[in-house]
């Protein structure tokens, strides 16, 4: 049976995706919100990961950076210092609740080559199965311009794939995708995207979308046609709303999974989505 966005309280193992914009800065208050959520989910049994952005943004403070910065080696220093904040401030949120978080950091080139891959993946399975929240990200300490997710969303579609869950959430600061940029007239919401669907008749966003991540509704699309083709439903909303996404409610875009999955490999997604990041705008790493 295809699964449904209703279906999402009971699935059996969920990704979830949260950019930097949503976690860093002011919005940081928005972690335990977040977390609470995700609490409820694993209480309920579900088995959920979590891919989070905001390294860099987190460690731009502490470096005394007021934007991101463009070199590659700053970003690097940047994503050191955030990335232990940020995990800091999950495993805060999540004591409340008992939850223990555990870190995985990956590259391009991790999920590319068949033994890191594999070693990822039976990590990532011990940890769901010791009930460990994995928050994943990219590894931008070690990442280059040349071998890189580009952007979470890409890689929380990868990690959906390589876990084989049920459903992939990706979070965003509106409420859904749109026909056209939203603050044009005659855009409207999309309530869902069927497998297959033709979206050429579609206007989304350009790939950078703040000043502290990368990303965007054409990412997001991107993202979650490949996840859908994999079988894996994915939904597209806003960041405060995760709460009544994981419990099933009619919000956001829901792209309805392939009920015919092919069994391709990994490393043919991650190709394919390289040239796409190649094609974009040559974005620094996720962060």
């Amino acid at each position: 049976m295809t699964p449904l966005r209703a279906d999402l309280p009971t699935a059996r193992r969920v990704v979830v995706k949260v950019g930097s914009s949503s976690v860093s800065g002011d919005a940081a208050a928005n972690i335990p919100p977040l977390v609470a959520a995700l609490a409820a989910a694993h209480g309920r049994g579900t088995e959920v990961v979590l891919v989070s952005s905001g390294a860099i943004a987190t460690g731009m403070p502490y470096l005394q950076l007021n934007s991101r910065p463009t070199d590659l080696a700053t970003q690097q220093a940047a994503a050191a210092v955030g990335q232990n904040v940020l995990i800091y401030r999950y495993q805060a949120a999540m004591r409340e609740y008992g939850i223990v978080a555990g870190q995985v950091l990956l590259t391009a080139g991790d999920l590319e080559d068949r033994t890191p891959r594999s070693n990822a993946k039976r990590a990532m399975e011990r940890l769901l199965g010791l009930r460990i929240l994995p928050i994943v990200n990219e590894n931008d300490t070690v990442a280059t311009h040349e071998i890189r997710f580009g952007d979470n969303d890409r890689l929380a579609a990868l990690v959906a794939r390589l876990i084989r869950a049920d459903a992939l959430v990706l979070l965003s600061d509106i409420e859904a995708l749109y026909t056209a940029p939203p603050d044009q007239p005659g855009a409207q919401p999309i309530d869902q995207v069927a497998f297959g669907q033709d979206l050429a008749g579609f206007e989304f966003g350009s790939v950078v979308v703040n000043s502290v991540g990368t990303g965007g509704a054409a990412t997001k699309v991107s993202a979650a046609r490949l996840a859908a083709a994999s079988g894996i439903g994915t939904l597209v909303t806003r960041a405060d709303l995760i709460g009544q996404a994981l419990e099933g409610q009619t919000i956001g875009t829901w792209f309805a999974p392939n009920p015919s999955p092919p069994e391709s490999t990994l490393t043919g997604a991650l190709a394919v989505m390289s040239q796409s990041v190649a094609a974009g705008s040559g974005a620094s790493p996720a962060g």
